[in-house]
């Protein structure tokens, strides 16, 4: 027998090759990668160089977890701590992913991998700094790193072995040794000539030790002020230290919630506001799907921005996608930035995002030219973005620059509501139909909450403008409430409702919520079929199974048999402009601007609402029930 096998079968095969990705910018690390390459076909194994450039890891990283290879990341980093041309895209999907819940912390697991860092010590705050952070997110993301990371440095005067080349031989070497230890099937690498336990190999990384037993435990270690800090923006006590009311009032945004926030791949805007890439935007610009606005309503998913001018919320809702890192609070008692600034800088934040995908593998060029153009704005990014002060001014802003408006409330603020300006589809968030499910499921900060959210219903009814109900089922929590939801219904006889699965954010000490509350498609179909029921002037309209989402309309919008759910945008645009020139007098209704929705959106289609302009694509170890945002 070898290796607990039989001798005539098959001898097992741990190390099936090696891939060595490099990202270059002067051609050195190149040159390593050739270098190894021919140092690791010695041992008679296949190996491949891929340049980090040409290289798309939304496509084939994964398949590293099951391919028994191991990944050799040759990186440099520029003199201000900035990854190489060519492997940019590469760092901003593994940085994004890595702080991304729908990968999760064992989306990489069972890949196996090593990191050698190309830079120079001169540049001490940003020394290897790619390198690092390669190594970093890779293990965040599950990968097993099979030795310590190399660090090269073009300092002669600091490098550890007298040069760059000389370090990365020292490096070399030790990893074919590694390999030919993992080729062996062993899992230690020790060679017998170190103390026990001391081997470089077992030794925890100095960033491993910064983030603790595991990657989602935080990046720091402790600090009280920091932690009293973070206390304060979770339960909502946002209160002046100065006692003089007219003193000035503390920004929104603080260090603690700007670091935690611009992680997470948020770009922020003064005090209060923020700007994110959506993925259905990325999704689309590579001619991958659109999301389910532009399944129901024609939204050009890479042509909308997603922001808000409030990262502030007055609920504190458990399947919150930030796990409560934003601030609570029932009024505004913040600074205020004005509107010009915060759609100025998001406009540009937002195409400096999309700027970002200029190159990358799959983007198809023209989609590119016009994700520039910014033509939609989805406020629903986090936060309530109408306790605003200036909500009013502001989309009065997106208005005059073409871009259409849609706007997401909480139904916990009836005032705003009422005295909302007419906006392109106006949203309100019905997590659930009861007093005591809604304190449960979105744990509002009012004490009187239950009749504002009555209130914000009764507010929505007065709307001309196209009115959304949307509905997020929790399995075990709001499923089996249909009559109270009907009564919803007839409160603010919304325009449309859309019921959307939950999506799943990961373990959080803020939510007991977990995989078993996330509804397979089937039951939301169920359940929307066993609403529509309850509601005559209803059908359902649309589907969009990628998303686990589903669209009811109301019958004014089928007409001679079709629905006409999607949006003349530009009809819109003249609108709204003719409401502005006459002061407010000259208004509009929903069957002013409504478009006809293609065959492939409508329920029962056999592309689900995947329009068949582009290619679905799913993640290969990604379970069918996760839904997408």
């Amino acid at each position: 027998m070898t290796n607990g096998y039989i001798s005539l079968h098959k001898k097992e095969v741990f190390v099936s090759g090696v891939k060595i990705f490099y990202g270059s910018q002067t051609g050195t690390a190149k040159e390593f990668a050739t270098i190894l390459a021919e140092a690791v076909t010695s041992l008679y194994l296949p190996v491949a160089i891929i340049n980090l450039k040409e290289y798309d890891p939304d496509d084939n990283l994964v398949e590293e977890v099951t391919s028994k290879n191991v990944c050799a990341f040759l990186v440099a980093t520029y003199t201000d701590g900035r990854p190489t041309e060519s492997a940019e895209w590469f760092c901003k999907w593994l940085e994004e992913a890595s702080n991304d819940f729908r990968f999760g912390k064992t989306y990489l697991k069972g890949m196996r991998y090593a990191v050698f860092g190309l830079g120079n010590s001169a540049y001490a705050s940003h020394f290897n700094k790619v390198g690092k952070n390669v190594d970093k997110w890779l293990w965040m993301l599950g990968a097993h790193r099979v030795m310590t990371r190399g660090e090269g440095d073009c300092n002669v005067v600091k490098s550890k072995h007298g040069s760059i080349e000389a370090d990365f031989r020292a490096w070399k070497t030790k990893f074919i040794s590694q390999l030919q230890v993992l080729c062996k099937g062993e899992k230690k690498s020790c060679d017998g000539n170190c103390k026990k336990g001391k081997c470089e190999s077992n030794q925890r990384s100095s960033e491993e030790m910064e983030l603790g037993s595991h990657p989602q435990d935080g990046l720091h270690q402790r600090d009280p002020e920091r932690e009293k800090e973070q206390q304060e923006e979770k339960t909502g006590l946002f209160r002046n230290t100065v006692k003089n009311e007219a003193s000035e009032r503390r920004a929104m945004i603080t260090p603690a919630l700007r670091e935690a926030l611009t992680k997470q791949g948020y770009q922020l805007i003064g005090s209060h506001s923020g700007v994110k890439l959506c993925r259905w935007t990325k999704s689309m610009l590579r001619g991958r799907g659109g999301c389910y606005k532009h399944t129901f309503y024609g939204i050009e998913s890479h042509r909308c921005m997603e922001t808000t001018p409030s990262l502030a919320c007055a609920n504190k809702c458990v399947f919150c996608w930030r796990h409560h890192t934003n601030p609570v609070g029932t009024e505004w008692r913040w600074k205020m930035d004005q509107p010009e600034v915060i759609l100025k800088e998001a406009i540009e934040n937002h195409q400096n995002m999309i700027k970002q995908f200029k190159g990358v593998p799959g983007v198809k060029e023209e989609r590119f030219k016009e994700g520039m153009t910014v033509k939609h704005c989805a406020l629903s990014l986090v936060g309530e973005p109408i306790m605003y002060p200036e909500i009013n001014r502001f989309l009065k802003l997106l208005h005059e620059c073409k871009i259409s408006s849609f706007l997401v409330t909480n139904a916990q603020f009836p005032v705003e509501i009422r005295n909302l300006k007419p906006v392109t589809q106006l949203y309100v968030s019905v997590d659930a139909s009861s007093k005591d499910s809604l304190k449960k499921i979105d744990r509002p900060l009012f004490k009187d909450f239950w009749q504002r959210f009555l209130d914000s219903l009764k507010a929505l009814a007065a709307k001309q403008q196209r009115t959304v109900y949307r509905l997020t089922l929790v399995k075990a929590w709001n499923v089996d409430e249909l009559q109270a939801y009907a009564e919803l219904v007839s409160l603010g006889r919304p325009d449309f409702i859309e019921v959307k699965g939950v999506t799943y954010c990961g373990e959080s000490s803020a939510s007991s919520l977990t995989m078993a509350n996330v509804p397979w498609h089937e039951e939301v179909v169920r359940f929307v079929r066993e609403l529509v029921d309850l509601i005559p002037d209803y059908e359902i309209a649309c589907e969009h199974e990628h998303s686990n989402c589903l669209l009811i309309a109301h019958k004014k919008f089928k007409i001679d048999r079709e629905w006409w759910t999607w949006i003349d945008y530009n009809r819109f645009q003249e609108l709204i402009q003719e409401y502005e020139d006459s002061g407010g007098l000259k208004t509009f209704s929903t069957e002013d601007y409504m478009a006809k929705t293609p065959h492939w959106a409508l329920f029962g289609a056999n592309e689900r609402g995947f329009d068949p302009k582009d290619t679905r694509f799913q993640r290969k170890n990604k379970s069918k029930n996760i839904s997408g945002c």
